[in-house]
């Protein structure tokens, strides 16, 4: 059994633009807590990795120009005075401690006890309008 060009190329059109549509629709996987505390970790430690790349960068710049200064100084150039910037910071090695989820209110004892009431609540409204008495 063959099939014509004609009807086999609408229909396989049809299905290669309807199924990224339905891949669209699907939910996305909520992260379970340990992909989340993966996921926090690796945040961290591409933190730390930009401050450790920004370290290397300021050294290299610190060499450099001290490189120009003293080739500038053994060529009998005037040298210009350093521009006063601030010192290289080093990140230390890599640290991570994740994050504690907060203790609910009632397990973190955050709860007062009820003490007994010393005074009517403020209201000018008297029981007898705010209760309505049962009709007999």
């Amino acid at each position: 059994m063959t099939f014509p060009i004609k009807t086999v190329a609408p229909a396989l059109l049809v299905f290669v633009l309807a199924v990224p549509s339905a891949f669209a629709k699907l939910p996305i996987p909520t992260p379970t807590p340990e992909a989340k505390a993966k996921a926090d970790e690796t945040a961290a430690r591409a933190a730390w990795a930009a401050k450790v790349d920004n370290l290397k960068l300021c050294q290299a710049q610190d060499r450099v120009a001290a490189k120009y200064r003293e080739s500038a100084a053994a060529a009998g150039k005037l040298v210009p005075s350093p521009v006063a910037t601030p010192a290289c910071a080093d990140p230390g090695p890599f640290a991570y401690t994740p994050a504690t989820d907060p203790k609910p209110i009632e397990a973190a004892g955050a709860h007062s006890p009820a003490t007994t009431a010393t005074a009517p609540p403020n209201t000018n409204q008297k029981a007898s309008e705010a209760i309505p008495a049962a009709k007999k």
